[in-house]
C-alpha cells in the first residue's frame, strides 16, 4: 500500500515559542553583525547601546530569549537553542546532519511588544572550501 506524501506537523508544547510579530517588522538595521560559525552564531555589538531582556529572532521564525547584549560585546549562541511557535528547533546542521542546515538570513531584536524590531546585519557564511583557501 502506498503511503501518503504529506507528513503531520510536529508540535512540542513544552518548548513552543511565540509567533513572529509581523506587525513590528521594519526594513532598517543597526551596526550589530551576526556571523554564522557552523552550528553557532556570533553576534558583535558595534554600537554604544546595551540591550537587555530581549527576544532574538532568526528568519522571522525561530526565537530565543536573551538576558543582555552589552555595548561593544560579542556573544555566541548555539542555533540549536532557537525554537519556533510549534516548538520545532532550528536545523543548525552539524556533522551528522541529513538535510542542509537552515541559512541565517534575517536576524532581529525585539525589545518589547510595541517597539519596532531592530534589524541586525547577517553576514553570509563562506563555504568551508573558501575559508580554507584564504588561510
Amino acid at each position: 500500500m502506498l503511503t501518503a506524501g504529506c507528513a503531520r506537523s510536529q508540535y512540542f508544547p513544552e518548548r513552543a515559542a511565540e509567533a513572529y510579530p509581523h506587525e513590528l517588522h521594519v526594513a532598517s538595521s543597526v551596526d550589530i553583525q551576526v556571523f554564522r560559525d557552523e552550528t553557532n552564531i556570533e553576534i558583535v555589538n558595534a554600537t554604544g547601546t546595551t540591550y537587555r531582556d530581549f527576544t532574538l529572532w532568526i528568519n522571522q521564525r525561530y526565537m530565543k530569549k536573551v538576558d543582555r547584549l552589552r555595548a561593544g560585546e560579542t556573544r555566541r549562541f548555539s542555533l540549536w537553542q532557537f525554537y519556533d511557535e510549534r516548538g520545532e528547533v532550528m536545523n543548525a546542521g552539524g556533522f551528522f546532519r541529513i538535510y542542509a542546515p537552515d541559512p541565517v538570513r534575517l536576524v532581529q531584536i525585539q525589545v518589547d511588544e510595541e517597539t519596532p524590531l531592530i534589524g541586525l546585519i547577517a553576514i553570509p557564511a563562506e563555504p568551508l572550501e573558501e575559508r580554507e583557501r584564504i588561510r
